[in-house]
């Protein structure tokens, strides 16, 4: 809906330019690569550089891209990201980005289709209007809601005996959700890899990173084979006489552990042969060349001999070059023994250059242990960590980086099966993900050493996906995922990227293009985690993201969740109303700003239960698309694994009386839930788009005012979160006076997370259930006067134009949250009005919010512009 215009700058004035957009023509099929010359518009008839203008008229959502040249040189570009516009109801409404309330559900805790609405409808009645599914594909052996079996196959667990789940059964509830429920619905799209067990893997190895189109990952595979073999070994107790039992609990463990490795399992497989050069039969090639009176030239006289890796990673494989040889080792003449002292010469350069390969692979071997141990302290002894327990073959030393569908045989027997293509091509790399790399370079791809040093925070149950460049390099991968995609932009409104930052960009790229024929305004969520703000922006401009996932539980304290609000969305409070013709400047990608993620450590055992509460409205005061994760709101006591979780969500039941599996407004923070997503829509919808997080009134109470610059009125949420336990932390019962600019019209809302008496909390053996003590108090819409939180509001007139209120707070105990309203004292909204009134001859804007002025002097009367 935004016309954009490209005008020159005064460096380009009175020169030949051209402006040049892959966004396509009226009535044309978008094509990335396909680009046209924008025409220039004169709005004064006459040729004039410093008002002439190129023009878009920008109709359709995505991401594309606009060069400049002078004459025929390309001279500068950048790219546009155009944000859908997403409609719901059966009246087809605009629903804004900025009022956008997700919730995450996992997929596999729905249940049968037929149960869906009943478990769906309590994102319904708490007021959220989009909901996110992970994956709905057939999952793989592990269970993991990411590691699909079958990217084209419904959960074949959401058919019933009578009747089988289908892609348009899912399509027509996604239709009826957004027509009746207003609620749109999102999925994931899983580009990086596939499932462990995924047939269409077995029919087409290619697909993955195997040791026959990857041979670079050999040396690795034998390491990660070596140390399996020791898994078994520590696991059937056969080294405990060297230190090492079953269970890992200390660090004497943990260095007899190194000690194996390093004297018993390196110089058994000899990883560094891999990179070096047989001498014998380098020197013998050598000395045949010299005796039939071979003589080198040297292409560069600055080229050195190096070693030149092997294609195909044979131990003692490697070869140098001869011609550089020949050039460098001259024999003083022709005589045996000055052959045979120029092959010496030879021999020691190539045992030099021997051991400097030795070097470095010991540099990775040194690397390997520290990551083998850093993750067997994580997952045995760290407090922090999952505590696997005993070493087994179910819970190895370390996760598997390769897959292994043969019979086990030993070490040695196995190694001969890398160089057979038919067997080679069936061990393939997993996925995981690399700490601190960088999210644009492919750490399968040759010249990466993250296998071999052990680097990969490895994901075992599934493959890591190999593209190439272009759909010729991998036809059948680039056409199955190709209709994944196609898919789920049929049946979807939107798609969620997972783990974009180490998707291949050009391949994320290629299907949302795809996506986005199917579906224009295509709603695109990702999840970055690059750690760079410049590299977030050549994701988001490159694929046309909408919104990127920002985490509140990444704040170490309440005062910078605050600061995330004013970080991810609106306007600075007070700033400048724009032009409707403006410069288009840079912005930072919009958020979909989260409470918790399905990613996130529960915060219950994070913070405290009482938090649930005020974290929820501090992220939801901000001017951007917020969102939680089910469970979140059910004060669920742990983190909801999307891994081993398989009991059902449950289902809502506004009775009084609830049985197992059921919720109501009664549960956990419901109620609060409802009353805070219909305020971040209203505040949304309502053009409330400058936004500021209020200095703190103490460290444990955050104020956050969402203001609209075309009313003048504020919406203040004081919130008092619970980082610490209240129960356990001491929490001061004397909280000081606030004072709030302007008039309060009335209080919003105002909660308080309270106990109750309840059995004790129980994990429930088919549903997922929450804490059963914890409830909360809700009164909306009332007069400061009726206030239990506050104990008095008194006025106080600072200065002639100043009408400020002063807050004394009664019960804002941790876990309480309370939201004014707040408008200009009447005076001000008064002379505002007229003020309004008078600029309308300029813009149309202004006439929200304007005041006929009666007494204005003659002169004003007059329009500015006769």
């Amino acid at each position: 809906g935004f016309e954009l215009q490209f005008r020159l700058g005064p460096t380009l004035q009175g020169k030949a330019v051209t402006v040049y957009t892959n966004y396509p023509a009226s009535g044309e099929v978008f094509d990335r690569h396909k680009f046209r010359t924008l025409s220039w518009h004169n709005p004064t008839g006459k040729e004039d550089d410093s008002d002439k203008y190129c023009k878009l008229d920008l109709q359709i959502s995505g991401s594309y891209q606009y060069y400049f040249s002078l004459g025929n040189e390309k001279s500068g570009g950048g790219y546009i990201v155009v944000d859908p516009i997403l409609h719901v109801g059966a009246d087809n409404h605009v629903l804004p980005l900025d009022c956008v309330t997700l919730q995450t559900y996992l997929a596999k805790c729905l249940g049968p289709f037929h149960e869906w609405e009943d478990r769906l409808k309590v994102a319904k009645e708490t007021g959220y209007n989009m909901i996110h599914f992970t994956p709905l594909q057939k999952l793989g052996l592990s269970r993991s809601c990411y590691s699909l079996a079958d990217q084209l196959e419904v959960n074949p667990e959401f058919s019933n005996h009578n009747k089988k789940c289908t892609w348009s059964d899912i399509g027509a509830l996604v239709e009826k959700m957004k027509n009746e429920w207003n609620m749109l619905c999102i999925t994931d799209v899983v580009y990086n890899h596939t499932a462990t067990n995924s047939e269409w893997l077995r029919m087409h190895p290619e697909c993955g990173y195997n040791l026959v189109n990857s041979p670079h990952l050999k040396p690795a595979w034998v390491l990660d084979r070596a140390l399996w073999h020791l898994t078994g070994m520590v696991a059937d107790g056969k080294c405990i006489a060297k230190g090492v039992p079953p269970l890992i609990e200390n660090d004497q463990h943990l260095n007899c552990l190194r000690k194996i490795i390093y004297e018993d399992i390196y110089p058994k497989i000899k990883l560094w042969e891999f990179f070096q050069v047989d001498v014998n039969k380098a020197v013998q090639q050598f000395k045949t060349l010299l005796t039939q009176g071979k003589m080198g030239t040297k292409p560069d006289p600055n080229q050195h001999l190096e070693i030149l890796q092997d294609p195909d990673y044979r131990r003692l494989g490697c070869t140098v070059d001869m011609n550089i040889a020949l050039a460098t080792f001259i024999p003083h003449s022709n005589g045996p023994a000055a052959i045979e002292e120029c092959c010496n010469w030879f021999r020691k350069r190539i045992e030099e250059l021997n051991a400097e390969q030795y070097r470095q692979t010991t540099h990775h071997q040194e690397q390997a242990v520290n990551c083998l141990v850093g993750t067997v302290v994580y997952e045995r002894i760290a407090c922090n960590g999952p505590k696997l327990g005993p070493i087994s073959r179910k819970h190895p030393l370390v996760t598997r980086y390769f897959t292994y569908p043969f019979k086990e045989l030993t070490v040695e027997e196995e190694e001969t099966m890398i160089h057979q293509p038919d067997k080679a091509c069936y061990f393939m790399a997993h996925n995981g993900w690399v700490m601190g790399d960088d999210p644009l370079r492919n750490f399968a791809e040759p010249g990466s050493n993250v296998y071999l040093r052990r680097e990969l925070i490895c994901w075992g149950d599934s493959v890591k996906l190999r593209y190439g460049n272009k759909p010729e390099d991998c036809p059948y991968l680039w056409a199955h995922m190709k209709k994944y995609t196609e898919i789920t932009a049929k049946y979807f409104h939107g798609v969620r990227l997972d783990n974009c930052h180490s998707t291949p960009i050009h391949v994320a790229e290629y299907m949302l293009d795809t996506a986005r024929k199917l579906r224009a305004d295509l709603y695109v969520v990702a999840e970055l985690f690059t750690g760079n703000e410049e590299l977030d922006n050549i994701f988001v401009n490159r694929l046309g993201i909408t919104s990127l996932i920002r985490e509140a539980m990444t704040a170490y304290n309440s005062h910078e969740e605050g600061r995330l609000v004013y970080r991810f969305g609106g306007e600075p409070v007070g700033s400048f109303v724009q032009p409707r013709l403006r410069p288009l400047m840079p912005a930072i990608a919009h958020a979909l700003f989260m409470d918790i993620t399905h990613d996130n450590e529960c915060p219950i055992q994070h913070r405290s239960a009482y938090d649930a509460l005020p974290s929820a409205m501090i992220v939801s005061m901000a001017c951007c698309a917020t969102g939680s994760t089910k469970g979140y709101d059910e004060l669920v006591p742990h983190q909801i694994s999307v891994v081993s979780e398989e009991r059902f969500y449950a289902k809502w039941n506004p009775a009084a009386h609830l049985t197992s599996g059921e919720v109501n407004f009664q549960t956990g923070i419901l109620a609060g839930r409802l009353a805070i997503n219909r305020l971040h829509q209203e505040l949304g919808a309502k053009g409330f788009n400058q936004a500021r997080s209020e200095d703190q009134v103490d460290e444990d109470i955050v104020a956050v005012t969402r203001h609209c610059p075309t009313t003048h009125q504020s919406v203040v949420a004081v919130c008092r979160t619970a980082f610490r336990d209240p129960k356990t932390c001491f929490y001061s019962k004397e909280v000081p006076e606030m004072c709030i600019p302007g008039k309060i019209d009335e209080v919003v809302l105002e909660a308080r997370t309270i106990e109750r008496s309840a059995s004790p909390y129980k994990k429930d053996l088919h549903f997922i259930n929450g804490l059963p003590n914890f409830t909360m108090e809700l009164r909306e819409h009332i007069q400061i006067k009726d206030s239990k939180i506050i104990k008095q509001a008194g006025t106080a007139i600072k200065g002639p134009n100043e009408f400020v209120q002063e807050i004394e707070f009664e019960r804002l105990t941790p876990g309480s949250v309370i939201v004014f309203r707040v408008s200009l004292d009447p005076k001000a909204q008064e002379a505002v009005g007229i003020l309004r009134n008078h600029l309308i001859q300029f813009s149309s804007h202004f006439k929200s919010g304007s005041l006929p002025d009666d007494h204005s002097a003659p002169v004003l009367k007059t329009p500015f512009v006769s």
